[in-house]
């Protein structure tokens, strides 16, 4: 798993100007960073040793490959780090019982949404494909194997009602879950899972506002694309 490192404003600064050169000098690097010798050489020998920089040649350096990646991210215009959409599968689980679709649903028992019913999610891990998320976060929370599709991406704004301020930026991979194998982990730590109908579902107190639409992007048959803007009063998340 790969954490995101954390830098001082004073290393962004030097980031965002070897952003726009192939390599510079020490002696013309902290120029256009405007500080002091020693605090600028303390700060360059520090993205050294998170390997965001490098030394090329006698006083010159470049940013590392991992260096780029995360420059790449700044707003250079205010020189800070982007904040990013958390991304994430959404797991719509299917099985037929008697002629019946059930879908397998989770009680989320952590916060936030504390209490509220929905598909299964998880968030993608660095370096993972799609299918590799879908297949590691089915097994962790709920036991079972199945074939995926992916039926296509939902976007998530989610803001606060009493203050309009947003809460959450998300991107879900909504994967339709198949001809499942193995027995279904009834509770675990963080929540429960139980099989329904979509209209039991429906009867639910606390239920996502998202899990209708989940649902219809799977049986639409197609690779769907939908942004959506929701919003929870402070109680609910």
């Amino acid at each position: 798993m790969s954490l995101e490192v954390s830098v001082h404003d004073a290393q962004v600064v030097i980031l965002r100007e070897l952003l726009f050169h192939p390599s510079v000098s020490f002696a013309k690097l902290q120029k256009m960073t405007g500080m002091q010798s020693d605090h600028f050489n303390f700060h360059l020998q520090k993205l050294v040793e998170l390997n965001l920089v490098e030394k090329v040649s006698r006083g010159t350096y470049t940013l590392t490959p991992r260096g780029k990646e995360y420059a790449n991210k700044l707003d250079t215009d205010n020189n800070t780090v982007e904040r990013q959409p958390k991304t994430a599968v959404i797991l719509v689980i299917e099985r037929e019982v008697a002629g019946e679709k059930q879908y397998l649903l989770q009680e989320r028992l952590k916060q936030p949404f504390y209490g509220f019913w929905g598909c299964p999610t998880g968030k993608v891990r660095w370096g993972e494909t799609i299918t590799e998320t879908a297949a590691r976060e089915l097994m962790e929370e709920t036991g079972l194997l199945a074939e995926f599709r992916t039926a296509g991406v939902y976007h998530e704004l989610v803001y606060q009602q009493e203050s309009g301020e947003q809460l959450e930026d998300k991107i879900f991979f909504v994967v339709h879950c198949t001809n499942t194998k193995g027995e279904a982990i009834e509770a675990f730590e963080g929540g429960r899972n139980h099989w329904m109908t979509r209209e039991e579902a429906r009867q639910q107190t606390k239920i996502f506002t998202s899990f209708n639409i989940e649902l219809d992007m799977v049986l639409s048959g197609g690779e769907v694309f939908i942004d959506q803007r929701v919003e929870y009063s402070k109680e609910l998340f």
